[in-house]
């Protein structure tokens, strides 16, 4: 009977296509050294921006090689930290400030205002 029976594949195991006739978008190589000693080796799209640095396996930042454009990648602007009196400041002068708090600060002393 084993001679007889039909054999037939099992569900997504293996896959009818083939690479024939495929055209792979165009790739760069981009090569990061980590600070350990390992390379790391990466395949990227030619229009895609490589990072200045990634992740090592051993966990360290590994630095992209090639000094031309790791300087590119890692130009980007810096924007200045926007603390809360710096928003607050965009929306009112200083006067109208002191103003505010003048009345708040007689509001509470006269006790029309409860604290908390």
């Amino acid at each position: 009977m084993a001679d007889r029976s039909l054999r037939g594949m099992s569900i997504g195991s293996k896959s009818m296509e083939s690479d024939e006739g495929v055209d792979f978008a165009p790739r760069q190589e981009a090569t990061y050294d980590c600070p350990n000693g390992h390379t790391i080796v990466l395949p990227f799209s030619v229009e895609a921006e490589l990072p200045g640095a990634w992740e090592c396996r051993c966990g360290a930042e590994a630095k992209l090689r090639g000094p031309d454009i790791a300087a590119e990648s890692d130009e980007k602007p810096v924007k200045p930290v926007r603390t809360h009196w710096d928003m607050l400041l965009e929306r009112r002068s200083e006067e109208e400030l002191k103003e505010l708090l003048d009345e708040r600060l007689e509001l509470l002393r006269a006790g029309k205002l409860r604290r908390g």
